[in-house]
């Protein structure tokens, strides 16, 4: 009988996706078989990093957890499933755990399915393989959290000043950058500034995600058409 290798590789196939190829070469020892039944049977998101972060192997949960196929992951940077303001902390932590200086590294993470709708998770890394004393490759296991990331306060609050809540209004209503840029005499880069600006105040990664924040939050009246916002979260 054959041990499961667990050797990195620079690339996965869609092939080397655990749940999403042949099956795996029978396992002889203990390590081997618990390995194998935490990537099938677990339950939970699990994914091999290479040395450089990127996925060489994932199982079906975490596949399935992030609303995507074998192909979209193979080769893809572990961070790249992060939106950019949440992948510099990721990093770091997983920095430690391929020097060597770190055992494990756990954090709350929020990762994106491809639609733009967020996945909270909690995150643990570990090394899985070693060449001497360099970690050559690092098992990060995924558990679906309820916890939600910090949310704005804004119950009461009048978050928006008049010119963002018409962007708002317009990108609610399916306006493009130029429209808006029109309607409100503004330059393209004013526009994609207030829209920046109000992404990282309700928390959202991408202007689809705004839009149902602020449905959520309350900011934008429900049953009205074209969209508006509601005059007490306006100063």
């Amino acid at each position: 009988m054959t041990a499961l290798d667990t050797s990195p590789r620079t690339s996965a196939s869609p092939s080397d996706v655990l749940g999403h190829s042949s099956p795996l070469p029978t396992v002889a020892t203990r390590t081997g078989e618990l390995f194998r039944s935490l990537f099938e049977r677990s339950g939970v998101g699990v994914a091999v990093l290479d040395s450089r972060c990127r996925i060489t192997r994932v199982n079906a949960d975490m596949l399935a957890m992030l609303h995507r196929e074998a192909a979209e992951v193979s080769g893809l940077a572990f961070t790249e499933l992060l939106p950019g303001d949440g992948r510099g902390r990721l990093l770091n932590g997983l920095d430690g755990v391929r020097a060597g200086t770190e055992r494990r590294f756990g954090d709350h993470v929020r990762l994106l399915r491809p639609d733009g709708e967020p996945v909270e998770a909690d995150l643990t890394a570990v090394p899985l393989r070693r060449t001497g004393s360099h970690v050559t490759s690092v098992l990060i296991v995924l558990v679906r959290s309820r916890r939600p990331a910090p949310a704005p306060t804004v119950a009461g609050t009048r978050v928006l000043s008049r010119l963002d809540a018409r962007i708002l209004e317009g990108v609610a209503a399916g306006a493009s950058t130029m429209q808006l840029a029109s309607q409100l005499y503004l330059s393209r880069q004013g526009v994609e500034y207030h829209v920046s600006a109000m992404l990282r105040k309700l928390n959202a990664p991408n202007r689809p995600a705004l839009v149902s924040r602020a449905y959520e939050l309350g900011i934008l009246a429900v049953g009205v058409w074209p969209p508006r916002a509601r005059p007490e979260y306006v100063h």
